[in-house]
């Protein structure tokens, strides 16, 4: 693409041309000639810049194609790589698995913000260092440990291995992966010997010229012994769980205070959200582009009074012709609320009167108040 032509779309503000743009940058910043200059200091600060300002408001497709594009680029700006992680697992896989940008503290601090499915993405992460193998296992989450077993190339040590094998006793899933890791020992295999099924038994066997006589007499031990002392193991204990209640709320907050910090939260993300059926995020980006409190927006949203949430949308600066479309969207998203019917949308637009977004602010936190303390 011409120099004329970036510049034509840069002045654009149609959303198709803005996302051009974006992944038309992606590729400059891809050509051969671009080198190490893209790793300056003052180009970086450009390029983060311009990339946040642009991804903001991208759709779902556009920020799949840009993570698939920056997934191995050493060069992509580490908010914009960090925010990315955090988007929806379609759109952060990529990302998980191979930018270069993500260092062990990012990747732990995935472990700890992101869901269950980022987390297994994190485990998968090819080559994955002792500090980040030591994170996943402190936290033992069935699934991401069952993950971790199935990467050949994380560096695990003998203790790890060990640590991996005495889950297995419990979490099922574990078991295969274990049977076939390189790391695994002929000491370790006779201890996942004795709770694995009989065709992975064989297996193992066979692998490390095991005593079966031996090892199937330790079996019947252990098993006389567990008819006399059975304890019901819960089916959540037992299996790797893929949710976690409230995970996704706290990771959108998080995605939330990223975009703030780096001054990128802007009114057009809570149409996006909206489009891409997020109703939490919409509530946690209205609630931080207002300052208002989120227990307030949330009661906002569940109430009968949609002219509240225009105060709201007044706020923070969305058009009065763009709220039908939110109301809509919302209603959709929360069972029809805010409820007030075709009589409370038109009650709503009373919020765009010709006042200050200070005004509408106050007014909003003062009916707030009253709502919840109703």
């Amino acid at each position: 693409m011409s120099s004329g032509s970036l510049l034509d779309l840069a002045k654009s503000r149609q959303p198709a041309d803005r996302e051009r743009l974006l992944l038309a940058i992606a590729d400059l910043c891809e050509a051969p000639h671009a080198g190490d200059v893209m790793k300056s200091g003052a180009i970086q600060a450009l390029l983060s810049s311009i990339f946040m300002s642009l991804v903001v408001e991208a759709e779902r497709d556009i920020r799949r194609r840009l993570s698939e594009k920056l997934a191995e680029a050493d060069w992509a700006p580490n908010a914009l790589v960090n925010v990315l992680a955090l988007d929806d697992i379609e759109i952060a896989r990529p990302i998980i698995a191979g930018s270069p940008v993500l260092k062990d503290l990012d990747l732990v601090r995935l472990l700890v913000e992101a869901t269950i499915e980022h987390q297994i993405e994190v485990a998968r992460r090819p080559n994955l260092s002792q500090a980040v193998v030591g994170a996943i296992l402190e936290q033992a989450e069935p699934a991401v440990l069952t993950a971790l077993a199935g990467n050949p190339t994380a560096d695990l040590s003998p203790s790890d291995m060990e640590e991996l094998v005495e889950a297995a006793r419990q979490i099922a899933a574990l078991r295969t992966p274990l049977s076939q890791h390189p790391k695994l020992t002929g000491q370790l295999a006779k201890r996942l010997y004795l709770w694995v099924g009989l065709a992975l038994r064989q297996g193992l066997a066979d692998r490390f010229r095991l005593d079966v006589s031996i090892l199937d007499q330790a079996l019947a031990a252990s098993i006389n012994e567990g008819h006399h002392d059975i304890v019901a193991v819960p089916a959540s204990e037992a299996q790797p769980r893929t949710t976690r209640d409230g995970e996704r709320e706290a990771m959108e907050r998080r995605l939330i205070d990223k975009l703030h910090a780096a001054g990128q939260l802007r009114p057009g993300y809570l149409i996006r959200a909206l489009r891409e059926g997020r109703l939490g995020l919409f509530s946690a980006a209205l609630a931080m582009l207002g300052r208002f409190d989120q227990v307030h927006v949330q009661a906002t949203i569940d109430s009968d009074r949609p002219e509240l949430l225009a105060l709201a949308c007044a706020a923070v600066g969305i058009d009065r012709s763009v709220f039908p479309d939110i109301l809509e969207m919302t209603r959709k998203l929360n069972d029809g609320r805010p409820g007030g019917g075709s009589d409370g949308a038109r009650k709503a637009s009373v919020a765009f009167a010709p006042v200050t977004p200070e005004v509408a602010g106050a007014a909003f936190r003062q009916a707030a108040r009253s709502l919840s303390a109703a």
